[in-house]
Formats: C-alpha cells, structure tokens, sequence
C-alpha cells in the first residue's frame, strides 16, 4: 500500500468523469477545511491480508491527521502511486471498513466519490508534516 497525506487548510471536489461502471452516479462538489487528505493505492499483495493492511491504513492516517492536530479523515482513491493495483472491488470495501472503524472510534471520515476522476482544489500550509508519504 502507498499512502500520500497531505494535510490541508481547504480541500474541494467536484466529480468530473465516471471511470467505474458500478458507482453511482455522483454529481454533487464537496469542500471541507482543516482535513487530512489521504491519497491511497491498495496494492495487489494488500489483499493477501486485508485486515492487516486496513489495521495498517487506519494507524498511519490517525498519526497522520494528529501530527496535524486533525481528527478529521478523507479517504481519496490514487491509483497514481504504484504499478500494482489491488481489485476495484477490495479497495471500495478497503475503504468503507476503514470509514466505518474511524466513524466508530470518534473520528470524522469521508470518502471521495468511488470510480471517478475529480476536479480537485486544496491548500495546504508550507510545513514539514504536512506532507507525508508512507508505503507499506
């Protein structure tokens, strides 16, 4: 798995192309503020140990959004980061489970419309931690 984090001051979406038959439709933008904005590639190895690599994902976006002193979450397919990709189908349900364990630990967490291509604006302030890479 790849995970780019950036944590952003403002961060909006306005879906733009469908590139995934089975999502549905979604044509309304979203913007939110003071949000780290997780990147993700599931990698095709990733699904050997789906629970491991979402107990992974979940651990590195929490350190993530509190060096940022954030507990607010998006989760934003990237399939940009590797040459391997996990199934359409494990990073969607990837995705949900994690959502739904940040939900349930008191955390703010969204998803960017599943299988399209975005229109994106962010800001993001010039420091260190703002900007993170890990790969697992």
């Amino acid at each position: 798995m790849k995970v780019l984090m950036m944590f952003c001051d403002s961060f909006s979406y306005r879906p733009a192309i469908k590139n995934l038959e089975t999502a549905p439709e979604v044509e309304s933008p979203e913007s939110f503020k003071d949000v780290l904005v997780a990147f993700i590639q599931a990698e095709e190895n990733d699904e050997e140990d789906p629970k491991g690599t979402e107990d992974k994902l979940l651990n590195v976006v929490k350190w993530g959004a509190r060096k940022n002193n954030s507990r607010h979450v998006i989760l934003h397919s990237f399939a940009h980061l590797s040459e391997s990709k996990a199934s359409p189908e494990f990073t969607h349900e990837l995705f949900n489970r994690s959502q739904q364990r940040m939900r349930k630990a008191d955390w703010q967490c969204e998803q960017t419309p599943f299988g399209y291509f975005l229109d994106l604006q962010l800001s993001a302030p010039g420091i260190s931690q703002a900007r993170i890479f890990k790969s697992f």
